[in-house]
């Protein structure tokens, strides 16, 4: 049954990549995909959006620290246990990167950028309905970055989407927001 899920897996994530060739090497698509998955590094630009919020009335620093310990959590869940455990390899990029890309040390499955974007997205919509599209579609466009420049295969990033929406509600019911 697992091998039956992986080939089909694969199947669709062959499909997905060659789907993607046509947005690669176009210079303003590698340069918006390359830019979100830089800043997705090491979860700094929720980090930074978390703080931002924080110094905005009514909000409080306890909501960018919450958000920030939640990411350090997901972050040792996702690249030190589950990662270990699938240790499945990453995309072979094929040809050299249109620019510069930190490349993970790390294995493939799941996607810690998809994990944490939707993970970081999920808190920060807390509260703000009118502002959560903004924060859901950021996160869309990080974890999507890593097909685009090859880091990671699409159902990498579809399970690390669902993980971090996952980890999302369970810090919202663990730690709820006063």
């Amino acid at each position: 049954m697992l091998e039956a899920i992986s080939a089909t897996a694969e199947r669709i994530d062959d499909v997905v990549d060659d789907a993607w060739d046509a947005l690669r090497g176009r210079p303003i698509v590698d340069r918006i995909f390359y830019t979100a998955s830089e800043l997705a590094d090491f979860s700094l630009v929720w980090h930074l959006i978390g703080t931002g919020r924080a110094l905005i009335p009514p909000a409080s620093p306890m909501t960018a620290i919450r958000l920030s310990a939640a990411l350090g959590v997901e972050s040792i869940l996702v690249n030190g246990i589950i990662k270990s455990v699938f240790k499945r390899e990453r995309p072979v990029a094929g040809h050299a990167r249109p620019l510069h890309l930190r490349l993970p040390r790390t294995t493939s499955f799941p996607s810690g950028h998809a994990s944490s974007a939707f993970l970081a997205a999920t808190l920060l919509a807390e509260g703000t309905p009118r502002r959560s599209w903004a924060y859901y579609g950021l996160a869309g466009l990080v974890a999507t970055s890593r097909v685009h420049v090859r880091i990671h295969h699409a159902s990498d990033v579809a399970a690390g989407a669902a993980l971090g929406l996952a980890l999302g509600q369970i810090v919202k019911r663990v730690r709820p927001l006063r």
